[in-house]
């Protein structure tokens, strides 16, 4: 199962890192010019200042040409890989990103299924569907489940809630990043938490998922255990590494 769902999103990754799928997986790390590719995920509308991948091996960086010249000597001293994914180098990247009016923003920890999980089943839990999702946007208490709001690129797709009585436990969702390709988020509000419900809407999420012909994937900020955890006993690993650099938003 991971196995595949890893090379299906390495086609995925390549279209955005304008390269080959298996480039991910060579011996050297590959350094190549961006471009907005039809196809690729769309989180920003241009095409990537800087965007920089490992799987756990090598890594493959995209970027402005007017980079090159400096990435060819950060990718060609004596780290190399996803060693260069750590902190001192990228307080290196971020001040050569700054020259351009731009900074890199946190790692996104992303994970794939690779093994199957059942649910808990004594919740009770409602399922919602495209235009069904519609009146949670707005709720401050679902900001991971759900995109700020409705949104072309990335249409929310399928939310499952679980209930105390009326209340609203917690929701898990999913956004069509790409096509078939949906990314997980979940929300438990505080006092429901550390129940084990987070990791049980997101398994009913993942495998509802699986069920339609998709793929789940899961991102998580590098610091957040929590999140990593409820996606670990949700049936999902670590799969990949991005990071990518923004406009420095002026004061």
């Amino acid at each position: 199962m991971f196995k595949r769902y890893r090379d299906l999103f390495a086609r995925q990754l390549a279209i955005e890192l304008n390269c080959e799928p298996g480039d991910f997986f060579r011996a050297d790390d590959l350094l190549t010019e961006s471009a907005a590719n039809e196809g690729r995920r769309v989180y920003i509308s241009k095409k990537p200042f800087l965007q920089m991948t490992t799987f756990g091996g090598n890594i493959v960086i995209t970027a402005d040409p007017v980079l090159h010249g400096y990435l060819r000597g950060f990718m060609g001293g004596e780290t190399h890989g996803h060693w260069l994914f750590s902190v001192p180098n990228f307080v290196k990247l971020n001040a050569e990103l700054n020259k351009y009016g731009y900074e890199l923003t946190q790692t996104h920890h992303m994970l794939l299924p690779y093994r199957d999980v059942q649910p808990r089943g004594d919740l009770k839990v409602k399922w919602f569907f495209d235009d069904e999702i519609l009146p949670f946007y707005g709720d401050k208490r679902f900001g991971n489940a759900l995109c700020p709001e409705p949104t072309a690129e990335r249409p929310d797709r399928i939310a499952v809630c679980a209930y105390d009585g009326d209340t609203i436990m917690g929701m898990a969702g999913c956004s069509e990043d790409a096509p078939y390709l949906l990314q997980i988020g979940i929300d438990v509000s505080p006092e429901y938490r550390s129940r084990g419900i987070g990791t049980a809407l997101v398994t009913m999420l993942k495998n509802k998922i699986i069920e339609r012909g998709e793929l789940p994937f899961y991102g998580s900020a590098m610091g957040n255990y929590h999140s990593q955890a409820i996606a670990v006993n949700s049936g999902f690993k670590p799969a990949w590494i991005d990071i990518e650099a923004v406009k420095i938003k002026s004061e």
